[in-house]
């Protein structure tokens, strides 16, 4: 390696250069992989900006505790105003405890997309007032 970086840089460059990349070359390219890991989840992890639409109570047709405790969170299949059934989960004990006959759900739309997602909510948000 030493005589292509001499070949490229020059014989005292060549030095310098080789001396840094075996003392802190390891740490700065991984810290290159680490920008790059963080740089690919954020592209992946950025959606559609999304708004808000509604609170409602929907019933629920099955619900497991994670874990077999609620304080870990809940997998529940309810089913949705337009008929259809859809499983939410949520890993929020205080949310997981609320779940029972009915569950409180949020709508949201994604903008630019229009596709609805829903969330377990606890139940104070779907009451009225």
């Amino acid at each position: 390696m030493l005589n292509i970086l001499s070949t490229l840089l020059g014989p005292h460059r060549a030095v310098s250069v080789y001396a840094f990349l075996q003392t802190r070359g390891l740490a700065v390219l991984g810290g290159l992989f680490l920008a790059a890991i963080i740089g690919v989840l954020y592209m992946m992890g950025s959606d559609d900006e999304h708004r808000h639409e509604a609170y409602m109570t929907v019933p629920v047709l099955s619900a497991t505790a994670i874990g077999g405790d609620l304080a870990n969170g809940v997998i529940a299949s309810v089913r949705l105003p337009d008929g259809s059934a859809a499983s939410l989960n949520s890993t929020e004990g205080q949310i997981a405890q609320t779940v029972g006959t009915t569950a409180c759900i949020e709508k949201r739309i994604y903008v630019n997309s229009g596709e609805p997602r829903y969330r377990l909510k606890l139940p104070h948000n779907c009451t009225d007032g």
